[in-house]
C-alpha cells in the first residue's frame, strides 16, 4: 500500500518485501485554472516544468535534469517531456511529467537528487485546483506500484509562490532516503531554485 506522505516526512525506500526500491519514477499531476465569467467557465493552460538537481556530498550542483535537457550526464536520470497544459478536463490520474531515477546508476559523487516545480508562465500555485507528486515503479507510461503519495495542491502558505520544493532523495551510509520536503520558495526561475535548495534543503 502506497504512503501517503506529509510536509517534512522522512522515508527509506524499502519494499514490502525487503528490497530496496532503486528504479522508480517521481510523476507530478497538475490541473488547469478555471476561470469563471457572466455565463461561462474557461480552462486556463498551466505550464508547471517538473525538475530535479543532482548534488554531491558538499552540496555542489554537479548536474539538473529539467525540460531544456531531459538526461543526466550519467544517464541515470531522465524526463518524459515538457507539459505546457495540465489537464484541462479535470483529473485524469495520469501524470503531465514524469521524471525515471536509477538510482544504482547514478555518478558515485552523487549524494542528493532534489525535484522541483517551478510555474513558467508565473501562474500561482493557490489558482491550480490539484497537483500532486508520486513515487512509483514503472515507466513514463506505465504504473506498477505506487511507494508514496504526496498531494501538494490547495495549502495557503503556497499561495502567492511560483516555484516549490517538492523532495529530496539523499543517501546515508550507502542507502538512499527520501524527504518530503512541499516548501514553495520565492523564485521566479528554475536557476534560482537550484541554489536555494542548495541553501536551504540539503
Amino acid at each position: 500500500m502506497a504512503i501517503n506522505l506529509e510536509k517534512g516526512q522522512r522515508i527509506n525506500l524499502e519494499k514490502s518485501n525487503g528490497s530496496k526500491l532503486l528504479n522508480l519514477c517521481v510523476g507530478v499531476n497538475w490541473g488547469a485554472i478555471e476561470k469563471k465569467g457572466f455565463f461561462s467557465t474557461k480552462k486556463e493552460a498551466v505550464d508547471l516544468d517538473a525538475s530535479c538537481a543532482i548534488y554531491d556530498e558538499g552540496k555542489r550542483n554537479i548536474d539538473t535534469v529539467s525540460f531544456r535537457q531531459l538526461k543526466s550526464n550519467d544517464q541515470a536520470i531522465r524526463h518524459s517531456g515538457d507539459d505546457l497544459t495540465g489537464d484541462l478536463n479535470g483529473n485524469d490520474g495520469l501524470d503531465n511529467e514524469v521524471i525515471t531515477v536509477d538510482l544504482s546508476r547514478l555518478t558515485p559523487s552523487a549524494n542528493y537528487v532534489a525535484f522541483f516545480i517551478n510555474s513558467f508562465r508565473g501562474q500561482d500555485f493557490k489558482d491550480i485546483p490539484f497537483a500532486s507528486i508520486r513515487i512509483y515503479e514503472g515507466t513514463p507510461t506505465r504504473v506498477n506500484e505506487v511507494f508514496a503519495k504526496y498531494d501538494i495542491a490547495n495549502e495557503a502558505t503556497f499561495a502567492g509562490s511560483v516555484s516549490m520544493v517538492l523532495g529530496v532523495f539523499y543517501k546515508r551510509n550507502g542507502e538512499w532516503k527520501f524527504n518530503a520536503v512541499g516548501e514553495p520558495t520565492t523564485d521566479k526561475k528554475l536557476e534560482q531554485t537550484i541554489v536555494t535548495i542548495q541553501q536551504k534543503f540539503l
